[in-house]
């Protein structure tokens, strides 16, 4: 049985039983070994492309989400929140709540707009079993943009997200000393304090150090996935060239014998 596999059939000469044939058995050797090298690198490469259209996808699904419950919450406080037409709030505080508030909307509706545009094409994609398909998905092209709204949703959109949460709270605080304190007697007020103005100090004194931590996570993390990908990379860059040593003293071997 092993000769039939190893002697074709009419053929006069063994292929794998002499000696002299061992160039040419290795030389076979190194063309098959090449060919499992492309078809594994193939391979490898359509299962690295699968895993970004996966996270571009996930990172979509985040996003949207994300945009869209956070710019609904800031319209609800927009619309929701009652002025006391008794009180002169601080010009500044007044543009600063409205400045917040627009550019918090316009940042994560221009999230949601990427992800609605670009996500329906990845799902499309994502959905069908073929190998190949994942050539038809512009997630590849599309990157910088997934990247724009994965970072104006997580990261800046959170973060005037917390500068919204202060300014509702300096707006929603800061007139109770002078409308519950309006009849009452100077001794009375120095008795009550000023609550409103402490309420509103208390809340960014808070919410500082969230922001802080909120910024210093970010930074960490996104040092600490690019570290991991670039070990990633080194790793796959050293058995590259481990193989090609190995290749080279082999193809030396073979040219001395």
């Amino acid at each position: 049985m092993s000769g039939e596999l190893n002697v074709p059939i009419g053929s006069t000469t063994p292929v794998c039983s002499e000696r002299g044939n061992k160039g040419m058995d290795y030389r076979d050797w190194v063309r098959r070994s090449y060919l499992e090298l492309v078809t594994s690198n193939h391979h490898s490469v359509q299962a690295l492309s699968w895993r970004k259209l996966y996270l571009s996808r996930a990172k979509l699904k985040a996003s949207s989400r994300t945009s869209a419950l956070l710019s609904g919450f800031a319209m609800v406080a927009m619309v929701e929140i009652q002025l006391e037409m008794q009180y002169k709030y601080p010009q500044l505080l007044l543009i600063a709540f409205s400045a917040c508030t627009t550019v918090l909307v316009a940042v994560h509706l221009f999230a949601l707009l990427i992800s609605t545009c670009i996500l329906p094409n990845v799902e499309a994609v994502s959905n069908i079993h073929n190998l190949n398909s994942v050539n038809e998905s512009p997630h590849d092209r599309m990157h910088p943009y997934i990247e724009l709204a994965w970072g104006f949703s997580t990261a800046l959109g959170i973060l005037l997200f917390l500068a919204e949460v202060v300014l509702l709270c300096w707006i929603k605080f800061l007139p109770i000393d002078s409308v519950r304190m309006r009849n009452e007697t100077s001794s009375a007020r120095e008795a009550r304090g000023h609550a409103g103005w402490q309420a509103a100090l208390i809340s960014t004194i808070i919410m500082v150090p969230v922001g802080l931590i909120f910024v210093v996570f970010t930074i960490h993390f996104y040092h600490s996935l690019v570290r991991h990908k670039t070990e990633r990379h080194n790793r796959e860059i050293e058995e590259l060239h481990k193989l090609k040593v190995q290749l080279d003293g082999h193809d030396r071997g073979l040219q001395v014998v």
